[in-house]
């Protein structure tokens, strides 16, 4: 394999290990909604803005989101929501594998 399609799966590994918490697929799931500050973010999830804080930082540093500071507020959104595609492709594995284990049971 070459120097450029190992950066390419770095890049991609990446990504992925961002999206690899709960936490941070509600964010990006509540994103494809639409734009939110981190208040609204914090009180949807129920947890400290720390941890929110975190959570937005590590999706951001993986490219994922794009933020604007108004005023007090930083504002968040998903710098692409073709993102929200891979989520459906995953429902489609769960769905899948949940099948094939109901054929094993019946």
């Amino acid at each position: 394999m070459d120097a450029k399609a190992w950066s390419q799966f770095e890049a991609r590994a990446e990504i992925m290990k961002a999206l690899a918490h709960p936490s941070r697929l509600f964010i990006v799931d509540e994103l494809s909604r639409g734009e939110r500050c981190v208040c609204e973010l914090q009180e949807m999830i129920g947890a400290d803005v720390s941890t929110v804080s975190k959570h937005l930082s590590v999706l951001r540093k993986a490219r994922l989101l794009v933020s604007e500071k108004r005023g007090l507020q930083v504002f968040y959104r998903l710098r692409v929501p073709c993102v929200m595609g891979f989520f459906s492709c995953l429902e489609t594995l769960i769905r899948s594998a949940a099948e094939e284990q109901l054929e094993l049971v019946r």
